[in-house]
């Protein structure tokens, strides 16, 4: 069964049919936007420094949770509760065997090619460069030997 999660595209009209059935419009899919949604006034809250100190090990749960961060000190012993079962959970056998079977079961036949046997690939900036520190070069070594 799968619910639906555009009522109103479903919307009885008054004389008791669907609105819209048999549109074509109604069942094509259409991508999903991404946006942000404003936090409001918690993105604006911080911790307190006693909460940091507790939970860096610099101070004991029982002077936290007096007053105002007795919330915090519980939705951080929460998370560290979930986060512990979540460290012993056990992928399945069944998927754990799916995922060495996707393996490959032998080395690559090629592994990474020596230097000497790379493609050489120049752009054109570093081939008039090349050639302008050539020319730069001969025309030095010309002006030498021919000085004297």
């Amino acid at each position: 069964m799968h619910d639906n999660l555009n009522p109103g595209s479903a919307r009885d009209s008054r004389d008791g049919t669907k609105a819209g059935a048999g549109k074509p419009r109604d069942h094509e899919i259409r991508p999903v936007v991404e946006r942000e949604v404003p936090l409001g006034q918690q993105a604006e809250r911080s911790l307190a420094a006693s909460v940091h100190a507790w939970l860096d090990g610099d101070l004991p749960e029982a002077v936290v949770r007096k007053g105002e961060t007795a919330g915090d000190v519980d939705f951080w012993r929460n998370l560290s509760g979930q986060m512990e079962q979540r460290r012993r959970m056990r992928t399945p056998s069944h998927i754990e065997a799916q995922i060495m079977a996707a393996l490959p079961h032998h080395a690559p036949a090629a592994m990474i090619t020596p230097w000497h046997r790379r493609e050489f690939v120049i752009t054109p900036v570093a081939a008039v460069s090349t050639m302008a520190a050539i020319m730069a070069i001969t025309a030095l070594v010309t002006a030498v030997l021919i000085a004297p």
